[in-house]
């Protein structure tokens, strides 16, 4: 009485499916997708499509129109999450490997606990979760030592996802409209208006010919537009409805899916330090997203 029923097991099934495969294929589309479209004016196009869709959606739902506070606080989101997040892993990747970008991705959770904790209200991490920091940033120095990934694109990684964790945290705290749908879509529409002109400025229109333009790139850019709109809701509804600690293991499964298909479809090779950081950062965030013992 009073409960609400459990979801269905298949929905569950199709939706961590998707955070998990579709999100973790995305490094892989994204290297595609770059290969004849400048990073910047790529992802800015991504976002004003897959943005414009969710905010009609949201229109076509009959909800709330959205208050100036709440533009102001997408737009700060939208700059943390997709021109500084997103953007810097497609500009990464025009030189880092697909599966080596996502597993420096992967340190995200180590970046959400410490923001959180310290600007958050959450408690000091425990001993287990610093392990688990320390874990993966070693797997981090692994790829970016001697040898390794440059440093210039291990560097923008790294503050991709520190770019990303900061924007989530506005998420959580910030005043932003109740549906998550309408959230996306304004945030979504707000990088994009953004994300072009800043590709502009940096001369990604003179290097761009539309001529050029491969299918495989086309195909690539329209994928990426449909797992913004089928993953994005997906992960709501998965917080909605189970643990956040089942909904954060996207975050060691989704580096795993990018370096299987680098290997498999770009031919990148699976060497030894690749699998050795690949060992300490899906080890170091199992032990961040590992649920806390109750009391």
């Amino acid at each position: 009485m009073g409960t609400d029923p459990p979801p269905a097991r298949l929905k569950l099934l199709l939706a961590f499916a998707a955070i998990y495969f579709l999100w973790g294929s995305t490094y892989l589309a994204i290297r595609l997708a770059i290969d004849s479209v400048p990073p910047f004016l790529m992802a800015g196009t991504r976002f004003l499509v897959a943005g414009a869709m969710l905010y009609a959606a949201g229109v076509w739902a009959g909800e709330p129109r959205p208050t100036a506070r709440q533009w102001r606080a997408a737009v700060l989101a939208a700059v943390l999450l997709f021109v500084c997040g997103n953007g810097g892993v497609s500009w990464a990747q025009l030189t880092v490997p697909t599966g080596a970008a996502a597993l420096v991705v992967a340190t995200l959770p180590a970046w959400l606990l410490v923001l959180d904790w310290g600007y958050g209200g959450r408690g000091r991490p425990r001993v287990r979760e610093a392990a688990g920091i320390g874990l993966g940033l070693g797997g981090v120095a692994i790829l970016s030592a001697p040898g390794g990934i440059p440093a210039v694109g291990a560097a923008v990684l790294v503050g991709a996802s520190a770019a990303w964790a900061v924007g989530s945290l506005v998420n959580r705290y910030a005043e932003l409209p109740a549906s998550p749908v309408r959230t996306a879509g304004m945030e979504m529409v707000a990088a994009g208006v953004m994300m072009v002109p800043l590709g502009l400025a940096l001369g990604e229109g003179a290097r761009f010919d539309p001529n050029a333009v491969t299918a495989v790139s086309v195909a690539a850019l329209g994928y990426l537009i449909a797992v913004a709109l089928v993953a994005l809701p997906a992960y709501n509804w998965l917080l909605a409805v189970t643990s956040p600690a089942a909904v954060g293991t996207y975050a060691f499964v989704n580096p795993v899916v990018a370096v299987l298909l680098g290997w498999a479809v770009l031919g990148e090779e699976l060497v030894a330090r690749t699998g050795a950081a690949a060992a300490l950062v899906v080890l170091g965030v199992m032990l961040l997203v590992w649920p806390r013992r109750r009391g």
